[in-house]
């Protein structure tokens, strides 16, 4: 075991989140890590582990949204591991960087949220995404870039997210 899944186990084992719904998040989340070497990999139909950014401008007042192309909602930087990463924290800065077109990014090591839900992801097939997220730090005036993964790209207040999302206990938990 190296690479993400390694590093995925071993934060998910010392994070100790103070909420009982991310703990029992967590419990899931090690659950499946445990059961399947491929836990990281987005061939695990069943489900796998994904990284995300939750990208804060440099005084920590507004959030990077993307509006997601499939979804078709404003969300989270972020995406699938890949075989180069690392660590989760590491899959979750080269997401964000590659989404935001931004250089200068400092990732936080620890996880400040869980998530897991249903999507049909790049291979067409129904899964769940075990969404590990982490806080990421842009440098002051720095300007994001659309990129090809994305309808569109755009700051928000932390404190007030686009309409009909869900991202409001994610947001929370980056203000913390």
């Amino acid at each position: 075991m190296s690479g993400p899944h390694a590093d995925a186990t071993r934060v998910l084992r010392d994070w100790r989140p103070a909420d009982p719904q991310q703990e029992a998040l967590r419990q899931a989340f090690l659950t499946l890590l445990d059961a399947r070497e491929d836990a990281c990999l987005r061939a695990c139909e069943p489900g796998h582990v994904t990284a995300s950014a939750v990208l804060l401008d440099s005084a920590g007042d507004n959030v990077l949204l993307t509006l997601h192309p499939r979804v078709g909602r404003w969300l989270q930087l972020g995406g699938h591991c890949e075989p180069e990463d690392d660590t989760l924290a590491g899959a979750a800065l080269r997401e964000a960087t590659e989404e935001s077109g931004m250089t200068g990014l400092v990732v936080d090591p620890e996880p400040v949220h869980l998530d897991v839900h249903p999507i049909t992801c790049s291979l067409g097939k129904p899964t769940r995404h075990f969404d590990v997220r982490y806080v990421v730090r842009a440098p002051a005036g720095a300007e994001p870039t659309r990129s090809e993964e994305s309808l569109d790209l755009r700051w928000w207040p932390l404190t007030t997210p686009p309409e009909n999302t869900d991202l409001g206990p994610l947001l929370t938990a980056a203000r913390a």
